[in-house]
């Protein structure tokens, strides 16, 4: 195992991330390479950001999420060299669920699911790890499903693991993460706050939404 400064690429899992640590925050308009340096200190020196996300799409409640997203999205791939963005895709449908007061014994719902980016993510963690293209990750989410990839990161390569739990320390960190990681970090309100991209990004038209 390599002596620090670590080569270090971070993957944030964009729906944990945001459920967990900006939703109901003024902080939503994030540089999150800045907040990931902030986070990790000097012992890391962040290579790559990759941010696994996938678009959303408007309801009748919030006819505009689509927009605000999108404005995001534009504004970190024309501010943050460091960050790439990787997609899966966001379902939205109509099931049947069985009512926990019956009668009725089931109800109709709208169901919204995002789809790929949990693979995705461990498909990155493990395949730049064959790569020799970091000597830390640090994986942005508490989704356990991303266990067995962390596992076997460190059981091939012994490379360096922290996780950073969105919502922490009120959110326990899952203990399946937890297991594999060489440190788990929490996400503080003033790394938010200092974190924040410029408004507008300079040289663009690119803007904060008006509603955040």
């Amino acid at each position: 195992m390599p002596a620090p400064p670590y080569r270090t690429i971070v993957y944030v899992d964009g729906f944990n991330f945001y459920y967990g640590a900006v939703k109901g925050t003024p902080w939503k308009w994030l540089d999150p390479a800045a907040l990931i340096q902030k986070v990790l200190g000097p012992k890391n020196t962040l290579v790559k950001l990759k941010y696994f996300t996938a678009r959303v799409q408007p309801t009748a409640g919030d006819p505009g999420v689509h927009v605000r997203q999108d404005a995001y999205l534009t504004a970190l791939q024309a501010h943050c060299p460091l960050v790439e963005l990787y997609f899966g895709h966001f379902l939205r449908h109509r099931i049947s669920m069985e009512h926990a007061n019956p009668p009725p014994p089931s109800v109709q719902v709208w169901k919204n699911e995002e789809k790929g980016s949990d693979v995705n993510l461990a498909l990155h963690v493990l395949n730049d790890s064959w790569l020799d293209a970091y000597d830390c990750a640090v994986v942005v989410s508490n989704d356990s499903d991303l266990a067995e990839s962390l596992r076997l990161v460190k059981a091939q390569h012994n490379k360096v693991i922290g996780v950073v739990t969105p919502g922490a320390p009120t959110r326990k960190t899952s203990w399946q993460l937890k297991q594999h990681a060489d440190f788990v970090k929490p996400i503080r309100t003033w790394m938010l706050e200092t974190s924040q991209l410029p408004n507008p990004i300079p040289g663009s038209a690119i803007r904060k939404p008006a509603n955040w």
